[in-house]
């Protein structure tokens, strides 16, 4: 079943307002098109589940998509902060935001849970940590074997997952290589799933290199390429992270005013992705360039 669609369609078809959505992606393969495809579609009321926060929190937050976020971690990668999230959470300005935190290992354990349709995950390393108390979903339970008590999270089982990779068969086979992250749990733990991927490969590629699959079709309900669509962070084998992008966008957060305009002028004045990355420039991109590293061949042997 071919499951190919445009990004401005699967965002249409598949999120609606109010929805949980999880965008995942640590630092690598992060589906920042997606993102800005919620902000010119104009979606509200969103609650976003992000391990990882960085730039695209920030816009979510500026276009006005987002009543809630739950997350592990809220700077911007190694850039400095992120403006538009300290005036929510710090000032509530313009309006309170709903935040709900844990550590990695608490939102790992929170997708392995929806992954799996379990209730809850058990989790050892709250033990002594604060995060505990200050949030309530976060509790203690006896331990069924005799045990001490155990903390438990519960499942997270977003409305909609959107992840990034870098390639995948038409019909939703998804492949990607190098940091991993959180993507497959994300991927099984969502009710609806939109993969973005830099290029769309024939099904024998896929076929050729099955340990590189890591999210099958069934699970799949659109496939979109987006070249680049993961700027600013990389996408190995492709292109390197924008570090001076998001440097950038720090320095810009920091007034609510310019926040605004830059959504205005990139995000809502362009038509979609490839708008997008043409204002940055046709040299924008030089600077982010890879050389080729391949891996050794493996042979995955054959019946005779």
């Amino acid at each position: 079943m071919d499951k190919t669609m445009s990004l401005s369609q699967a965002i249409s078809t598949y999120l609606n307002d109010g929805d949980t959505v999880a965008l995942e992606g640590f630092g690598h393969i992060v589906p920042v098109a997606a993102a800005h495809e919620i902000i010119r579609q104009g979606f509200t009321d969103l609650i976003l589940a992000r391990m990882s926060c960085d730039v695209i929190v920030d816009q979510l937050l500026g276009a006005n998509c987002l009543k809630g976020l739950i997350s592990s971690f809220i700077a911007n990668s190694s850039a400095g902060s992120l403006h538009e999230l300290r005036r929510r959470i710090e000032m509530s300005d313009p309006e309170p935001l709903w935040f709900d935190e844990y550590s990695h290992g608490g939102m790992v354990a929170r997708y392995q849970a929806g992954a799996s349709k379990l209730p809850f995950q058990p989790i050892a390393s709250y033990r002594g940590s604060d995060l505990a108390a200050k949030n309530p979903r976060i509790r203690s339970v006896p331990d069924p074997y005799g045990g001490s008590d155990i903390y438990v999270v519960p499942a997270l089982n977003p409305d909609l997952t959107i992840i990034h990779a870098q390639r995948a068969d038409i019909h939703g086979n998804v492949q990607a290589w190098g940091m991993l992250g959180i993507q497959t749990e994300a991927a099984f733990a969502g009710r609806r799933l939109i993969v973005t991927v830099e290029e769309i490969v024939d099904e024998a590629v896929v076929r050729s290199d099955p340990n590189r699959t890591i999210v099958p079709a069934h699970v799949v309900d659109a496939v979109v390429a987006v070249p680049r669509g993961s700027h600013p962070h990389s996408v190995q084998g492709y292109y390197d992270r924008d570090d001076e992008f998001s440097r950038q966008w720090t320095a810009l957060a920091r007034d609510a005013g310019a926040v605004q305009n830059w959504i205005e002028t990139h995000i809502r004045g362009t038509h979609d992705h490839d708008e997008f990355l043409a204002a940055l420039g046709s040299d924008h991109f030089e600077r982010m360039a890879i050389h080729d590293a391949y891996s050794t061949p493996v042979n995955y042997g054959g019946r005779a």
